[in-house]
């Protein structure tokens, strides 16, 4: 068996995830990509991601006094097929310091197929200064199956409150969760010139249009910084497995470009192709 990674485990690059979910790929693939040089070995964790889920996790903590934590916060999301075991919840999006008081954090954990969401469990392991935790509600987005769910808490995670529970299983409020067409994984391949330049440490984005006057949301290629002054580079190539809005078998145009500001905005842009990933990979 072989598995495939090619990507971060590390707080402070690529989703911010220290652990990893891999699903073997098949022999075949693997001669192939041997044949080949170090830039078919990154397409080999970019297949690897194709075949996983992204879910987007925002937790809100309570807004009463001494309701944010230290601790460091797990989950695990239990879905119809299989779970993702434990994840801890590391590295925030939005807040540099996660699970404050009255605040929202947003995540992403990535797993395998676990089917239909059914029930998540949430908690910490106690240690810090200021461990107790009011959790207010979770809320899960996974745009490649077309849902968001609310599993709504209002409970201490406290051995010193409620009745000293540091874990709980939530359900999904049905009367909040949203449904949504499903996004599909597209394979983006940028070519940036070989001309005096050409690079840029800027914010990239990206807009498909289909047919119908249908199109995706404008989004970010790069996840952080970090990831904007290593990508698109003068004569590089860059490669990217990102979910968007299906847009349908025709991609009319689309729109990319930057957010311009930092010291290297300019960019000289040489091609760029795209690939719609089906269920199966190909």
């Amino acid at each position: 068996y072989y598995f495939p990674c090619q990507r971060w485990l590390a707080v402070e690059e690529d989703d911010g995830q220290i652990v990893r979910e891999l699903v073997p790929v098949d022999e075949a693939f693997v001669k192939k990509d041997t044949e080949n040089d170090g830039q078919s070995l990154a397409t080999l964790g970019l297949e690897q991601k194709a075949k996983s889920t992204t879910y987007t996790v925002k937790v809100k903590t309570g807004d009463k006094k001494n309701a944010g934590t230290d601790a460091n916060v797990f989950i695990t999301l239990y879905g119809s097929k299989d779970d993702t075991g434990m994840v801890f919840l590391k590295a925030s999006k939005i807040n540099k310091n996660k699970f404050e008081r009255g605040k929202v954090d947003e995540f992403t954990v990535e797993s395998v197929d676990i089917g239909d969401l059914k029930k998540i469990k949430i908690g910490h392991d106690n240690k810090g200064n200021s461990t107790g935790w009011f959790l207010e509600w979770v809320e899960i987005d996974a745009p490649s199956l077309g849902r968001c769910l609310k599993f709504p808490c209002g409970r201490w995670l406290d051995k010193s409150e409620d009745d000293g529970a540091i874990e709980r299983i939530i359900f999904p409020a049905e009367l909040q969760t949203t449904e949504y067409i499903p996004f599909v994984p597209y394979e983006i391949t940028v070519y940036t010139s070989d001309i005096f330049g050409a690079g840029t440490d800027a914010d990239v984005f990206i807009v498909l249009y289909g047919s119908d006057g249908i199109c995706t949301q404008q989004k970010s290629l790069c996840l952080n910084k970090r990831e904007q002054r290593m990508y698109f580079e003068r004569n590089s190539v860059n490669q990217f497995i990102v979910e968007l809005e299906d847009v349908g078998d025709i991609i009319e145009k689309i729109r990319i470009g930057h957010k311009g500001g930092g010291l290297n905005s300019g960019w000289h842009l040489d091609r760029v192709t795209i690939r719609r990933l089906l269920p199966n990979g190909k």
